[in-house]
C-alpha cells in the first residue's frame, strides 16, 4: 500500500501546483482568474477519529481531550490549512462533512451490542466536528473576500439512507460486502477475498468504506440536494455557477 499524504502535506503539494501553474500561464493574475474558476473538495476528519480519538490501544488522544475539546482542536488546525488554500487561490471550496462512523461495519462488529444499532457517542463527537465546519463556511463567506464555501452534509445524508435503505436502492446497512469476522467489518477486505456478489445492495463495501452506490447516491445529493440539509449553503450545481 502506498503512503498516507496529511492534509499539510496535501496543501504544500497544492502550493507547488499553483506555482507552476504561474508559471504555465504566464502570471499571478491569469493563475487567480483560473483557480477562481476551479472548484476544491475538502473532506477531513474521518480517519482522525476513527484511527485515532476511538483507538484508545493506539493512542491517548481520547483521554486528553473531550469530544468538543478535540473537535475544537481539528477544526482550528483546518482552519488554518484552508487560510492557505484561500490565499492560494481557492475560491469555491466545498467542505466534505464526517460520515456516520458509528454505523460503520468496524465499529458494529467492535462496540454495538446487537451489530446493528449504531454508536452513539461516536456519532455524538463527530457531529460535533461537522457543526464546527458549519461555523467556519459562514464565517469564511463573511471574512474572505470572494470566498465561496459550502458543506456537504454527509451525516444528514447517511441518516436519511439509514432510514429508509429500500428506498434508496440498498438492502445491507451493517455489514461489508467483503470483509471477515462479525458483520465483515472486524477484518477489512483481504487481498483476493471474493467479496459479496450484489455490491450495489450494499451501503459499505469493506469495514469501514462506503460502497460505489452509496457514493453515488451522496455524490447525487451533493451536486443536487434533495433536502435543504444536505448542504450549507449551496450544492455543488449552484456552487459552480457562482
Amino acid at each position: 500500500q502506498g503512503g498516507r499524504i496529511s492534509f499539510s502535506g496535501q496543501v504544500q503539494n497544492y502550493q507547488s501546483a499553483v506555482e507552476q501553474l504561474v508559471s504555465i500561464l504566464g502570471d499571478e493574475d491569469a493563475a487567480a482568474n483560473h483557480l477562481s474558476q476551479c472548484i476544491f473538495t475538502v473532506g477531513m476528519g474521518s480517519n482522525d477519529y476513527l484511527n485515532n480519538y476511538f483507538m484508545p490501544a493506539f493512542y491517548d488522544t481520547g483521554s486528553r481531550y473531550t469530544p468538543a475539546q478535540y473537535a475544537d482542536d481539528l477544526a482550528a488546525r483546518y482552519t488554518q490549512l484552508l487560510r492557505v488554500l484561500y490565499s492560494y487561490g481557492a475560491r469555491k471550496v466545498a467542505l466534505i462533512g464526517v460520515g456516520q462512523v458509528g454505523c460503520s461495519p468496524n465499529e458494529l462488529a467492535t462496540q454495538s451490542a446487537n451489530g446493528v444499532a449504531c454508536v452513539d457517542r461516536i456519532n455524538v463527537a463527530v457531529r460535533m466536528f461537522n457543526q464546527r465546519l458549519v461555523g467556519m463556511v459562514d464565517q469564511f463567506n463573511r471574512l474572505l473576500p470572494g470566498a465561496h464555501f459550502t458543506y456537504i452534509n454527509i451525516d444528514g445524508i447517511f441518516s436519511d439512507i439509514l432510514r429508509a435503505p429500500g428506498g434508496h436502492g440498498l438492502k445491507v446497512t451493517n455489514r461489508g460486502c467483503c470483509g471477515v469476522g462479525r458483520n465483515n467489518g472486524q477484518v477489512t477486505c483481504l487481498p483476493f477475498q471474493t467479496p459479496c456478489p450484489n455490491r450495489n445492495e450494499y451501503l459499505f463495501w469493506d469495514a469501514f468504506h462506503p460502497t460505489e452506490a452509496a457514493n453515488v447516491l451522496v455524490g447525487q445529493r451533493a451536486y443536487v440536494a434533495r433536502l435543504a440539509s444536505d448542504v450549507h449553503p449551496v450544492d455543488l450545481r449552484t456552487l459552480a455557477r457562482l
